[in-house]
């Protein structure tokens, strides 16, 4: 005869499979489940096996995070770095800008003295300043008197023009001499600037009218 359990027996039955995992599996393989016990010990060691290698990579994760936030520091340090380079270009461009200006009637007599006689002695050309008075107001609109390098070689006649900085009112200026060489002398002479800089606009310029520029061309 089979004894029954008594309600207290019971509960401590059922709790016993609530809490304790070993007398639950125990009882299933006991009553045939075991192959279904194999098979949910192997999921459960797997989930296991899952779960560290999720926390491993979360870790992982972790620390790329923070070496990005790293390098994002590091990248904006440097982005400081430039910008103030940047600053400290542009002071020294404009510092440059304004001595060569500020000096600039000494660097072109001076320049044009040598530019002179580096052509005569070493290219046998001959250099010389060519100076007319503009009595029909060609150049400026009213007479005056012009004064502008000029160089001979072999037949070719070169109107030069030696400047600190040039600007686009420079090169229409020289154009207009040319014309006005032309006029007084019957040959067309080509037109050329030697400059310490040259802006944008006056290379603009200088393209359309034919004037050759020779410098530092500005940003």
């Amino acid at each position: 005869m089979v004894e029954t359990l008594t309600p207290e027996e019971k509960k401590k039955f059922i709790r016993a499979l609530e809490e304790d995992r070993e007398f639950r599996y125990m009882l299933m393989g006991l009553l045939g489940y075991r192959e279904v016990l194999d098979r949910i010990i192997k999921l459960e060691e797997r989930f296991a096996k899952l779960e560290e290698r999720l926390a491993k990579l979360e870790e992982r994760f972790t620390e790329l995070e923070e070496r990005v936030i790293k390098l994002e520091e590091r990248f904006a340090r440097l982005e400081e770095r430039f910008a103030r380079l940047e600053e400290r270009q542009i002071h020294l461009e404009k510092l440059v800008t304004t001595i060569a200006h500020r000096f600039g009637v000494i660097t072109e007599v001076s320049f044009r003295e040598a530019f002179e006689n580096i052509l005569s002695r070493y290219f046998g050309a001959t250099a010389s300043k060519w100076s007319v008075y503009d009595e029909e107001g060609i150049i400026f609109g009213y007479p005056t008197m012009i004064d502008v390098g000029l160089v001979i070689k072999d037949n070719v006649h070169i109107l030069v023009e030696v400047k600190s900085r040039v600007d686009p009112e420079d090169v229409y200026k020289l154009y207009r001499v040319g014309m006005l060489y032309e006029k007084k002398t019957g040959i067309k002479p080509r037109l050329a600037i030697i400059a310490g800089f040259i802006s944008d606009k006056a290379r603009e310029a200088s393209e359309k009218l034919g004037v050759e520029l020779y410098g530092y061309l500005e940003e």
